[in-house]
């Protein structure tokens, strides 16, 4: 499946750029907050696994990023991210309900909609999770300030995206730099999070007391070697989740869907096949 297979719905007035596929129980994917970032980017593992083995897979690109149409002129953030999910839910997935699979800032908005909508949800996974009041780590400060380069998209994906530097090929580095740089793309992207940026971390955080009362099954996973968002954000929503398992990955940074997507497929399709 390549990015033109892609397809765009209205959903409340905002033509969404999504990726559909396979049958059975329904599982929403919610990408990150990286320069170049799409759905496709981000999940092109693990949706076609989780479509061949009994699920009904989409994913979306987030309202600011990627192929989805912005307005001119709007600064978007948790809440208009939050309503496009809900309302996502609502009118492109049949059952109007379903399992959330959220990286990063995709995992603050699961989080943010399990506090506001728990019906839409059946079971959550949060991997390499945002969506608590941390101090930002440079690695975080370094994506959201990308100026774009290859060079740069380099040290990203190779100093904080990925402890496995196998991964990091000229055709990724190529890949995701052009998608950082196609019209309209990085003039969206910059305005999201400009300096000082530990305020951005703060305005994507769910308030702890509000945590603490979701019931919804939840998974969380996290990369060790996270350099984005740190280990010690999954340790603290296990604290914080009255539902939530943790399972790390030793040798993984914030990639855990691509760094270790052999392990990873597997431990979320289990976890969303139980009853």
């Amino acid at each position: 499946m390549a990015i033109e297979e892609g397809a765009f719905i209205s959903v409340r007035g905002i033509d969404t750029h999504y990726h559909e596929a396979g049958t059975g129980k329904p599982i929403v994917l919610i990408h990150g907050s990286g320069p170049g970032v799409t759905a496709w980017a981000n999940w092109r593992i693990t949706l076609p696994y989780l479509a061949e083995h009994g699920f009904h897979v989409f994913a979306y690109d987030i309202v600011g990023f990627g192929y989805t149409s912005r307005s001119a002129g709007v600064h978007y953030g948790m809440t208009h991210w939050i309503e496009q999910l809900a309302a996502f839910i609502e009118d492109v997935v049949p059952e109007r309900r379903a399992s959330l699979v959220g990286n990063s800032l995709g995992g603050a908005l699961a989080i943010g909609l399990a506090v506001r909508r728990p019906e839409l949800i059946e079971r959550m996974v949060l991997m390499g999770s945002a969506g608590i009041s941390f101090p930002i780590t440079k690695g975080l400060d370094m994506v959201w300030g990308y100026e774009p380069s290859e060079a740069a998209m380099r040290e990203l994906i190779a100093t904080y995206f990925a402890y496995d530097k196998s991964i990091v090929t000229d055709d990724l580095v190529k890949a995701r730099y052009q998608a950082s740089v196609q019209p309209g793309f990085h003039e969206s992207y910059s305005s999201l999070f400009p300096a000082p940026r530990q305020r951005w971390v703060e305005s994507i955080a769910t308030p702890e007391d509000q945590i603490k009362k979701i019931s919804i099954p939840t998974l969380l996973i996290h990369g060790r070697e996270d350099r984005v968002i740190p280990l010690e954000v999954g340790y603290r929503l296990l604290q914080l989740i009255p539902t939530a398992d943790l399972h790390v990955f030793g040798r993984c940074g914030h990639w855990t869907q691509i760094e270790r997507a052999a392990d990873f497929n597997p431990l979320v399709a289990h976890f969303f096949a139980a009853d």
